[in-house]
């Protein structure tokens, strides 16, 4: 769970689900210790963020513990081993979505906020109309990369297209690219990852 129990949750949240969908940009305020602070750069919803509910943070499902004009996070050891979190500095553009309500709209794909690891860009080539970003997942996560697939990249959600090993390609278009920190990424950058939940679940019940 990415939340403890909280009487201040709002109504409506339950578990931590989220869609793939950006709802705001953020920059990096500090990261002393375990504690994050994040300025977002854009409203996150009508409602007010209360203390308790879960944000994705670059993908990750962080528990806000203050919430102001900046949001404030507890990030846990384990979290920075596995994420890229711990390559955060003030000023870092950071990718924000809060979890979807029970009457939300599905407009990306399942997203638990569950990092599964960290990848790297390989290339990102403009083309008319579009951005070609080529992504290299661990070499554990190949089999999870299917054409036209779906694969959350730094919380995006995103379509996975000619995956070839443990890459594959995906096509940015400019509102993507506008309103995501895909933006300001370049080749090398490492980003967090989440494979498609539906494919992992299938994996253990086919294994078993």
């Amino acid at each position: 769970m990415c939340y403890q129990a909280s009487a201040e949750l709002p109504s409506g949240y339950k578990e931590a689900v989220f869609t793939g969908i950006v709802e705001a940009l953020g920059r990096v305020g500090a990261f002393e210790g375990a504690n994050l602070a994040i300025v977002p750069l854009n409203p996150l919803g009508d409602d007010p963020i209360r203390i308790g509910e879960s944000v994705a943070v670059n993908g990750c499902c962080l528990t806000v513990v203050a919430a102001g004009n900046e949001l404030r996070f507890n990030v846990s050891p384990e979290t920075v081993t596995r994420t890229t979190l711990g390559s955060f500095e003030p000023g870092t553009a950071i990718n924000l979505e809060r979890a979807m309500r029970a009457d939300g709209r599905f407009g990306g794909h399942l997203v638990q906020g569950h990092v599964d690891g960290t990848g790297s860009i390989v290339s990102v080539t403009p083309e008319e109309g579009a951005t070609v970003f080529r992504f290299r997942v661990p070499d554990s996560g190949a089999k999870y990369l299917i054409d036209k697939g779906s694969i959350a990249v730094d919380g995006v959600s995103l379509t996975v297209v000619e995956p070839e090993g443990s890459e594959f390609n995906t096509w940015i278009i400019p509102h993507t690219l506008a309103n995501t920190n895909l933006g300001s990424r370049r080749a090398g950058d490492a980003v967090n990852v989440e494979y498609d939940v539906m494919a992992k679940y299938a994996e253990r019940l086919l294994g078993s």
